[in-house]
């Protein structure tokens, strides 16, 4: 079996693939201070909940916006499997050209995700993912990568004003029922959840006016499910789509491994 990994700033999801097939995923919080020793021991465990182990595990292909722990992973990954881990990055092959100014600037998550959803919808795509910033990114017609843009993600506004605003307390991030609220706890659920769907839904109509004409946009990231239904302009909730883009990439570079 191979082990997709994707290591974000706040979680890290992992899955299981029999050929092209997800057998089992798990999304478990981001800790930075672990070493390999910990994070064999953790995934391991993860492992023996679906009654398998690490002899189970031919290859893990891995990608990850937390540089510490990259090298944690492939130190973990020799001592785990015995072979490399198949890292997204520089002298791996994606079939995606980067026409950033600085191909090397892109977070391999973004990549790893417009990959996924050209193979599932074609081009133009946007990829609207969820997670510690909200990003978008757009794939042209012909499967390049254009650019996008890279907002705070839904969390990540929701501690900064509640850490700058005293008087302000935590609210569940859940979606009023309209965008006048009538107490502090729905003004502040307004501002955050219906806040950022209007800004996605207006990143999008931008990014569509500069393409030249709509086109498909697909969600994903932790806050995926929950955000989506208040944005008008998404068509598709994709929560497997990074680890579905790590495979493919796993597929093209399975020859030169």
């Amino acid at each position: 079996m191979i082990l997709a990994v994707d290591v974000g700033n706040t979680q890290t999801v992992l899955g299981l693939f029999e050929g092209e097939q997800l057998d089992g995923h798990w999304r478990v919080a981001t800790d930075a201070t672990l070493t390999a020793d910990e994070l064999r021991v953790k995934i391991g465990g993860l492992l023996a909940l679906d009654g398998l182990g690490w002899s189970d595990i031919e290859r893990i292909v891995l990608s990850s916006v937390v540089p510490t722990l990259t090298g944690h992973y492939e130190e973990m990954t020799i001592r785990a499997t015995g072979a490399a881990a198949m890292v997204v990055g520089p002298g791996l092959k994606t079939g995606m050209p980067i026409l950033y100014d600085n191909p090397h600037e892109v977070g391999a998550d973004r990549i790893v995700n417009g990959i996924a959803a050209f193979e599932a919808y074609g081009g133009p795509v946007i990829v609207i993912d969820f997670g510690t910033a909200t990003t978008l990114d757009v794939i042209d017609a012909a499967g390049a990568y254009l650019g996008g843009a890279i907002a705070p993600g839904v969390e990540t506004s929701a501690e900064a004003l509640f850490s700058r605003a005293a008087r302000l307390a935590k609210v569940d991030l859940e979606a009023p029922s309209k965008v006048i609220g009538t107490n502090t706890r729905a003004s502040v659920q307004a501002g955050l959840m219906l806040g950022e769907a209007a800004m996605v839904d207006g990143l999008v109509r931008r990014a569509w006016a500069e393409l030249g004409g709509e086109c498909t946009v697909v969600a994903t990231g932790g806050l995926a499910e929950r955000m989506s239904p208040l944005c008008d302009t998404i068509e598709h909730v994709a929560p497997d789509l990074t680890l579905r883009g790590l495979i493919i990439i796993y597929g093209r570079n399975l020859q030169r491994a």
